[in-house]
């Protein structure tokens, strides 16, 4: 509408923009340099502690507690000394358990772990065995310690809520240890549960016995009680060649 006493003809109340200065600030937003975060994977970067990286509820947390419990002398009586260092016990104990905790049970797997997984890194403190010194650790050297730490730590993730039964077996067992909504934990139940646990365990670790084979190659020996005689034979060896 217009006032006519006001307005001609031509008046109108729409506004007008010049098509001139739509089309350049169009061409100004298309013009704009997109902006990104400083990125160079060829730069160095120096990492101080790894532990930093490792939440506080990890994993690899739990285990090395439970490594660190033990006493230095029960792992030490498992080497007769003398000869070139070895590696840690503790350390290749941290290791081994970190794999088997993430259902990784091949030691060239575990291997593996110490060049790319940070967790590993850090139970190794940076130290990286190959995986034929690692399956002579577990074949011979604490064949039957493994096994009794392997069940300890299942146990132990299991109760500490890390794991569930039904999440690390591949079979999808599922049995409840609680027998009713009320949180009342029956003898009954609780004992199918650990009866199954068990049953699973040794399943696996069978199955752990069997990589360790298929890995040793000539260089492990068929009786973990040979190892003492293996090692002084050696010794025997440099000597000669020492002297000679």
């Amino acid at each position: 509408m217009r006032n006519l006493s006001t307005t001609t003809e031509q008046y109108t109340t729409q506004q007008t923009i010049p098509l001139g200065d739509l089309e350049e600030q169009s061409a100004s937003k298309r013009n704009l340099i997109p902006a990104f975060k400083a990125y160079d994977n060829k730069q160095m970067h120096m990492i101080l502690d790894l532990e930093a990286l490792i939440p506080i509820h990890h994993v690899a947390r739990v285990i090395d507690e439970m490594i660190e419990a033990i006493p230095d002398q029960q792992l030490f009586a498992h080497y007769i000394g003398g000869g070139r260092s070895s590696y840690h016990p503790k350390m290749m104990l941290k290791v081994i358990l970190y794999g088997y905790s993430q259902k990784v049970y091949s030691c060239r797997g575990i291997e593996k772990l110490l060049y790319e997984n940070i967790p590993t890194m850090w139970l190794a403190a940076m130290q990286q065995p190959d995986f034929r010194t690692l399956n002579d650790f577990r074949g011979v050297r604490m064949k039957a310690f493994m096994d009794e730490l392997f069940e300890t730590m299942i146990h132990k993730l299991i109760s500490d809520n890390y794991i569930t039964m039904e999440q690390y077996f591949l079979d999808g067992t599922k049995i409840e240890a609680d027998a009713n909504k009320y949180s009342f934990v029956w003898k009954k139940s609780t004992l199918r549960f650990e009866e199954k646990l068990k049953e699973k365990v040794k399943a696996t670790l069978a199955h752990i016995h069997t990589l360790t084979q298929q890995e040793a190659g000539p260089y492990t020996a068929a009786d973990p009680e040979d190892l003492p005689a293996r090692l002084n034979e050696q010794r025997s060896c440099w000597r000669r060649r020492s002297k000679d």
